[in-house]
């Protein structure tokens, strides 16, 4: 991969393909990986710019607090490195959620936005409370809790249960803490929905055990314009288990 320097810390990333400018950002606690082989489906169609967000992959471990609008400045940076003034931006689940914030912080900056195994809605005291109560157990004990609750959460399919987690267990401690916190407290975005005027994708797994696909369906309802996905017996990694699938409905951003 290569990287940009920043003043505080690198952004490694993956620069491919040629067409329309299209953002591809990974959920948690993943890194850019997840979508080598969307990638290569859409690289005919798509100038792909595949980060991996700030702590995560390749890219430099930040030592103090994060939040989702830092995550979206940082894409917003990259796309100034390669003097694209405006992009589609696809999230998969916490890339979801940078992906929302940066639509509210550069809505002129966004030709397209998709939403893959995500949502608009904040976290309840409930999930909040346990969000923070994970991050301080991995700084406590290090990541191999969350790796062995997520694992059979991502799919039901033993071989990818491998690949998400050995992508799992590359990823930092800080970045894990990090990304908790800043999903915590983390916007809701449903009233922003009404202000989008770029077309809007959702993919959306009928199996997904993290964020059920009643999420994805609201989003349908509130934007009855959005192209929508719903993959039959998927997890919530998608790129994943129907990568073909998943390439084919992000096409719909160029």
């Amino acid at each position: 991969m290569e990287k940009i320097r920043f003043i505080l810390f690198n952004l490694a990333y993956t620069h491919r393909g040629k067409g329309t400018p299209l953002v591809l950002l990974h959920g948690f606690p993943l890194d850019s990986s997840i979508w080598n082989e969307v990638a290569s489906l859409l690289e005919d169609s798509f100038e792909l710019i595949i980060p991996d967000l700030r702590g995560f992959g390749e890219s430099s471990t930040m030592e103090y607090p994060t939040t989702m609008d830092d995550y979206a400045s940082d894409i917003a940076d990259m796309l100034d490195y390669f003097r694209i003034q405006k992009a589609a931006i696809a999230g998969h689940s916490m890339g979801g959620y940078v992906a929302l914030a940066f639509a509210r912080l550069y809505p002129e900056r966004v030709s397209g936005l998709a939403l893959v195994s995500s949502q608009v809605l904040a976290d309840p005291p409930d999930p909040k409370e346990g969000r923070y109560k994970s991050a301080a157990d991995v700084a406590e004990k290090g990541i191999g809790g969350v790796v062995e609750t997520m694992t059979p959460k991502f799919t039901s399919d033993p071989r990818l249960q491998a690949v998400a987690r050995e992508i799992m267990e590359k990823q930092q401690p800080a970045a894990y803490i990090g990304a908790l916190k800043a999903m915590a407290e983390r916007l809701d975005f449903t009233s922003l929905l009404s202000s989008f005027f770029f077309p809007i994708v959702i993919i959306h797994g009928d199996a997904d055990a993290l964020i059920p696909v009643e999420r994805a369906r609201e989003i349908k309802a509130a934007v009855p314009n959005s192209y929508y996905v719903e993959l039959k017996g998927v997890g919530h990694v998608p790129m994943l288990e129907a990568a073909k699938e998943t390439a084919e409905a992000l096409k719909h951003l160029s």
